[in-house]
Formats: structure tokens, sequence, C-alpha cells
């Protein structure tokens, strides 16, 4: 997987905006999740709440529903705290914090990943996918009607060979009996 569509699989939307967790961006940035959250602790006054939030334990516990967190808070493994969220302006400040090369090119691609996301909404519009699945259901519809529907001519061929076996019963000559079947043969009566 290239590194944009990596980071792309770590943006979630929580509280209705986009934005990246603090254990994603420490594993892009090759730094620990307390080495970074210590290093925004450390410049608190750029990343107000529209720029970064601590998650809820509702917004985690849904988090970890989704197998992002496997196990949860605990000292014994798990996240500790609760995770920090990140919107593009808070990804955008943290850029000026981290002065590492990796945290420079981590911070290009970021970007473009956001920029890319949100190119996508414009590209596919809603009506025009519900058109689209309009037309797929009428194509189905067509073919199974298609399927059930029986064309005149074959039609026409089944009655003729309904009128050809009623015909053929009706002039069937009952008067003489038919002959039993099977090897062994009853004896007729007027050789007894």
């Amino acid at each position: 997987m290239d590194q944009l569509a990596r980071i792309k699989s770590l943006i979630y939307e929580i509280r209705g905006v986009k934005v990246m967790l603090d254990k994603d961006l420490a594993e892009l940035y090759h730094v620990t999740t307390g080495n970074l959250n210590k290093a925004v602790k450390r410049n608190h006054k750029r990343f107000p709440p529209d720029f970064m939030f601590q998650l809820n334990k509702t917004e985690f516990e849904q988090l970890k529903s989704d197998l992002i967190f496997q196990n949860g808070i605990s000292s014994w493994g798990g996240t500790r705290k609760l995770p920090y969220a990140f919107t593009e302006q808070g990804l955008a400040m943290l850029s000026g914090v981290l002065n590492s090369d990796i945290a420079i090119d981590v911070n290009i691609s970021i970007m473009r990943a956001f920029v890319a996301l949100r190119k996508l909404p414009s590209l596919v519009r809603k009506e025009d996918l519900l058109e689209a699945k309009r037309e797929v259901m009428d194509y189905i519809d067509d073919i199974l009607a298609d399927q059930n529907d029986i064309n005149e001519s074959t039609r026409a061929q089944l009655d003729a060979i309904s009128t050809a076996l009623a015909e053929l019963q009706a002039n069937r000559p009952l008067d003489k009996p038919r002959r039993p079947i099977g090897f062994i043969q009853p004896k007729d009566e007027e050789d007894s």
C-alpha cells in the first residue's frame, strides 16, 4: 500500500470532522505516542479545541468496536489515556512543532491525503449515484422479465405440441386390449 493510501485509511470522521489519531501520527512520524503528546503539550497554545481534541469515552468505545483500538484503556498493554484527535489545521500546526525530515515528508503526504479526500465527493455526486442505481435496477428488472416471459413463437410451438398429443390420445382405438408390460404374459381364457 502506498503512503497516500495508507494515510487515507488512517483518517476518521469524529464529531463531524475528519481527524487523525495521535497513535497513528506517532507511528507515521516514527516517535512514541507519549513523545508526540509531550511535544504538543509544550506548545499547547498552538492547538486550540478546533485543531485538536481528546476523545471522550463514548467515541473511544465506538473506535474500539471498529477494531481501531483492540486492547482498550489499560495499564497492561492497552492505551493508558483517551487518544487525541488532530484536525487538518491541527496537523498543519503539528508540522511546525515536529522539525525532523521524516515529519516534514509525512506532513506533506498527510496534506495531500486530506486534499484528495476533499476532491472525492466533488467527483461523484449523490444524484449521479442514485441515477446509476436506478438504471442498474431497471436493467435487472428487464432481464428477469425476459427470463420469465416466453416469446410468442415458443408459446405457439408449445400449443401445437399439446394439440398434437391430445389428437393422438383421442384417435387411439379403445376396443383392442393392450398387451401387458413384462416378460410373463397371462394366458388367454380361451386356452384354458
